[in-house]
């Protein structure tokens, strides 16, 4: 099957999902600072999510660029993905709302380590079909960032129960891994077109 209609189906789904997560943004009740300032746990977690999910998208769009096809493994472990993703506004909300109790933080941990294992599930199931040699597989090599942000998400979920705000310390370090562009893929795609 060719990738298009898996980039379209993602792209519109990444979509609508940053626009829940604007949506859900209350307009403040008053007009001093004092109302604006009651919203800043609820902006600060949707700013939190919104670079994750821009992480993904963008992320996403790279990887996709380093393959020719895809299969049914392939689509489902696409879905996989874009499930965790589809929980992220309703997190968001949570723990903007909820602030820092643990039970909204670690959910909150739980669908970012449920998107980060889907991910990399999707990275080895575009591995395995592109076969070794492949730019998917030259791109991510051993998968260091996608493995050590997995073990930095369970560290968070563990702190969690102990101390929040380390937990979600922990979950700004991962955005930040992630934050630039993954240069992987446009190192390995920019050598196919030396060629």
């Amino acid at each position: 099957m060719h990738k298009g209609r898996v980039e379209a189906f993602s792209d519109g789904v990444i979509a609508i999902i940053i626009t829940i997560m604007v949506l859900e943004m209350k307009v403040p009740h008053g007009s001093d600072w004092g109302a604006l300032v009651a919203l800043a746990p609820v902006f600060l977690s949707y700013v939190l999510s919104f670079v994750y999910v821009g992480i993904y998208w963008n992320n996403h769009h790279h990887m996709f660029q380093a393959v020719d096809r895809v299969d049914g493994t392939v689509l489902w472990a696409n879905l996989h993905l874009l499930f965790w993703l589809s929980l992220v506004p309703f997190v968001t909300g949570w723990l903007g709302e909820g602030g820092m109790h643990r039970l909204p933080v670690v959910l909150y941990g739980v669908v970012l380590t449920g998107a980060a294992i889907a991910y990399t599930l999707l990275v080895l199931a575009l591995e395995r079909q592109h076969g070794p040699a492949s730019a998917i597989e030259r791109a991510v090599g051993r998968g260091v960032k996608e493995w050590v942000s997995i073990g930095i998400y369970l560290s968070a979920l563990a702190s969690a129960f102990v101390f929040e705000p380390l937990a979600l310390g922990l979950y700004v370090v991962v955005a930040v891994i992630w934050l630039v562009p993954d240069r992987r893929f446009e190192r390995v795609l920019s050598q196919g077109e030396d060629r």
